[in-house]
């Protein structure tokens, strides 16, 4: 079939099991192909593509409303809604988007980057339907991963209770990112294999039911007892005690059980969890094999081989460079514990989990128990490193500043993909920790502007005695310093200046050190001797080397690969006001809007992060100061 002439997901009402079929497998092929060229998640997409074509075949969308909470698995459901003719644009600038996104169809009922969102929105989707008197299902797909967010329990709890009408799909392949973890997960296991024990139940069933059921103590003993047996028998009693009519497990990639489920499903009254399982990477080989995750996201690759196309890199990967050093430290300092919320391959932490394993915890998808995990191990001594997303912070920037920074417990936070990270686009943009951490009590927050600097605030952080201590790094690699054969600790609160110069300043940090550099090389060509600051610590601020630079009425210019509402440059606002400098301060940064996916350059560029635009508020910063000198004389 030729995808790119679907429109509408119509269509599939009139296909047979084997006309369905002949779809899914030029799907599959569709997305190998597309996939292999823009990178992407194709391993999760591969592992739904029956599942979704059921669903599509069973209820009519957009009356009836899809949630998809593992949002990067929505490509199937993109070519079926008629956006394959967009596929070479996936991921790409101002092309289409890796995840559900309303402004581009209106089959995109909810957003989502972060999981264990859908149950909450379906219910209040299907709350909204109730009060209008609609009659359309809510469908939210969710899966096993993510199952295991609190909020989609705390959803799960809410849904039960009400008894709302909702069809639950939980969409079981074992894997999140990385293979799933956690009590839940035993649980779902034990599922899987109840077909086995099909025999057995249904005679436990018949005796139950030729239990008589009659007054006094014969009544209440035979009551107990069925309760017993219901839990041997029932599968999926976990969800029948939440409220939910459990069905299942179901062959996710069979057509005639997906579909005899579902149309049973529809006439259930109150929630219904459909338990599905399927195979992440069904279809491709190489990602078939996959047993720890890589091929959850990829890069482009070689259809054929499965062999990464890899770009040319100069340095190690940031999230290597510093899961490597706390290894080391780890070698040396038993208190030290990692801890990450399913990301232990994102954050490259195997080597860790190798090599102290009882010192290592993969949390599941639960960053707020993560951090407060981190506190409680704080308050017995011990050093734990909290590996974590910037953008998954998010979610626990409540027990930062509560459980963390309020009772000033020595967590090392290592704020992983800090900065833009492109593809992925403004779900994962790692670009407000700094506005939501730096107005916490007692935090201290740095970056390196290499990767021998981030080891060396590895050590600094490690051996910091003074409460919490963030790390941020970027995403991608280094820039292949050399690197000291020790590591060493960094004076808390330091700057260190990498560039003298008497007309203007230019304080910055991180990814954006070689931008004004080489700004400031420009600059120089142009006559204009601009002083270049590794603004380093960006909580606490170098206070010595601020008043020498206001004090000399040296006008400013600040950069940081994050938003400027409250960020760094806002800091050096703060502290010119509280001291009284009338000095000229400019800042770039990322504006007062969500940032979309692409190339970070093209991203950069798009939003005037560039050296160009560098040099064009140095000059205008110094050209006012000049005019301003003129007027006093």
């Amino acid at each position: 079939m030729d995808l790119n002439k679907i429109s509408s997901p119509s269509f599939l009402k009139n296909l047979n099991q084997k006309q369905l079929e002949a779809l899914a497998g030029d799907i599959r092929s569709f997305l190998i192909e597309k996939c292999s060229a823009t990178g992407g998640h194709i391993g999760p997409n591969l592992g739904v593509v029956e599942l979704t074509i059921a669903l599509h075949k069973a209820f009519n969308s957009p009356t009836d409303k899809f949630l998809w909470d593992v949002g990067h698995q929505a490509y199937v459901h993109k070519i079926l809604t008629g956006r394959a003719s967009q596929f070479d644009t996936l991921r790409q600038f101002k092309g289409l988007c890796g995840f559900p996104k309303r402004v581009e169809s209106e089959h995109d009922e909810w957003e989502t980057g972060h999981s264990s969102t859908s149950l909450s929105a379906a219910m209040g989707m299907a709350a909204a339907r109730d009060i209008k008197k609609e009659k359309n299902y809510v469908v939210p797909i969710i899966g096993d991963g993510a199952l295991t967010g609190g909020m989609a329990l705390e959803a799960l709890n809410h849904i039960g209770h009400e008894k709302t009408n909702m069809i639950v799909i939980l969409n079981d392949n074992e894997m999140s990112i990385a293979p799933n973890v956690g009590a839940l997960h035993s649980v779902l296991g034990r599922l899987r294999t109840a077909k086995e024990y099909s025999k057995a139940k249904e005679e436990l069933e018949l005796l139950m039911n030729k239990i008589p059921v009659v007054g006094g103590k014969l009544a209440s003993t035979a009551e107990r007892l069925k309760d017993s047996l219901k839990y041997l028998v029932v599968s999926g009693i976990f969800f029948e005690e939440l409220g939910f009519k459990y069905l299942g497990p179901i062959d996710g990639h069979d057509f005639e059980a997906l579909e005899k489920t579902l149309e049973y499903a529809k006439k259930v009254k109150g929630p219904v969890l459909v338990h599905v399982i399927t195979k992440k990477g069904k279809g491709y080989k190489p990602a078939e094999d996959d047993t720890v995750g890589t091929w959850h996201g990829t890069g482009p690759y070689k259809m054929e081989t499965g062999d990464f196309v890899k770009s040319a890199v100069t340095g190690p990967a940031w999230s290597s460079l510093i899961a490597e050093s706390v290894r080391k430290c780890m070698k040396e300092d038993e208190r030290i514990v990692a801890i990450t919320p399913a990301m232990p391959v994102g954050s490259k932490l195997e080597g860790i989990q190798k090599d102290f394993p009882n010192r290592f915890f993969d949390v599941g998808i639960a960053e707020q128990h993560a951090a407060t995990m981190a506190a409680g191990l704080a308050t017995q001594k011990m050093k734990p490193f909290l590996a974590i997303y910037s953008t998954f912070l998010q979610r626990a920037y409540d027990q930062v500043l509560h459980d963390i920074a309020r009772p000033n417990l020595n967590v090392f936070i290592g704020i992983d993909r800090a900065g833009l990270v492109g593809a992925d686009g403004e779900t994962h943009q790692g670009v407000f920790d700094i506005a939501f951490l730096r107005h916490i009590p007692n935090i201290v927050l740095m970056m390196p502007k290499d990767e021998n600097e981030g080891q060396h605030m590895v050590k600094t952080a490690l051996d910091y005695d003074g409460g919490p201590i963030a790390l941020r790094y970027p995403r991608g690699n280094g820039i292949g310093v050399e690197m000291d054969a020790e590591m060493k600790a960094i004076p808390i609160g330091t700057w260190e200046v990498l560039r003298d110069g008497q007309d203007a300043a230019i304080l910055t940090f991180g990814t954006t050190i070689p931008m004004a550099m080489e700004a400031a090389e420009q600059l120089a060509d142009q006559g204009v001797d601009v002083k270049v600051v590794n603004a380093r610590f960006i909580k606490p601020l170098d206070e010595k080397m601020l008043h020498e630079i206001m004090g000399a009425n040296m006008p400013i210019l600040t950069i940081e690969e994050a938003v400027l509402q409250g960020g760094f440059g806002s800091a050096i606002l703060e502290f010119a006001a509280d001291h009284q400098y009338n000095v000229s301060i400019d800042r770039i940064g990322i504006p007062d809007q969500f940032i979309e996916h692409g190339n970070v350059d093209q991203l950069l560029e798009e939003i005037n992060v560039t050296a160009d635009e560098t040099v064009k508020r140095i000059n205008k910063l110094v050209a006012n100061k000049k005019q301003v000198g003129s007027r006093k004389i």
